[in-house]
């Protein structure tokens, strides 16, 4: 674990001991729809993000890894519902937030995890949560989205394709690890940024959102993979 992600997971470990409860407290809980995994989520990520920032006197990142995001949750229900899909492989967790769809993985039978983001703090997070879930997961920052994913079996992204931008890198990162024989899935809510006609439907769920300012109780998320 680098210099940045050991400072967060000693922040994160400081924040599971404080006492006290409120919204911006974090809380070992139930994944809502996946219950087998349980996972340090935010109270309110917000309120958590904007006390972390005025206590650090700095810009912190946002705290995606503080939310069971619909993509991710959708993608770990499949895996553990078919874990025929992870049994025995290498996998790897795109862009892994609080590492629910890596531990997923792990918790089917995987032979080797490995959970990739950008945030120190969701490094930190995958570190936390797969040891409160009794799994081993392999967590690092680094950007991965110039290389070709030739190294695992099984590539999952859940709600990794968030904003255009970003979807333009991902998207040929996917159709590359899939061309050197990864089985690639994708879990997305249909946020409008996947190529309809490059990727298909493997299974659909309506999955409880939890993530900051969505309207509705449940989002449909298919999860998809290339054609």
């Amino acid at each position: 674990m680098s210099g940045p992600s050991t400072a967060a997971l000693a922040v994160l470990e400081r924040e599971i001991a404080a006492p006290g409860d409120g919204l911006d407290r974090l809380r070992l809980v139930p994944t809502p729809f996946v219950p087998e995994v349980s996972l340090l989520l935010a109270e309110d990520a917000i309120v958590w993000w904007a006390r972390m920032e005025a206590a650090a006197g700095r810009a912190l990142p946002p705290p995606y890894w503080a939310s069971a995001w619909a993509g991710g949750q959708a993608l770990a229900r499949h895996l553990l519902d078919h874990p025929e899909l992870a049994a025995g492989r290498r996998v790897l967790d795109l862009a892994a937030g609080s590492g629910l769809v890596a531990i997923a993985a792990a918790l089917a039978g995987a032979d080797r995890v490995a959970a990739n983001d950008i945030d120190p703090y969701a490094v930190a997070a995958v570190t936390v949560n797969a040891r409160a879930n009794g799994v081993v997961v392999t967590a690092s920052g680094g950007d991965l989205l110039d290389g070709d994913g030739t190294d695992v079996d099984l590539l999952v992204a859940g709600d990794a394709l968030y904003d255009r931008e970003l979807a333009g890198r991902v998207l040929p990162f996917l159709r590359r690890a899939a061309s050197a024989g990864a089985l690639v899935l994708v879990g997305d809510p249909d946020r409008g940024h996947l190529p309809t006609d490059a990727l298909e439907v493997v299974a659909s769920y309506p999955v409880p959102t939890t993530e900051p300012s969505v309207d509705s109780p449940v989002r449909r998320v298919q999860v998809l993979r290339p054609r």
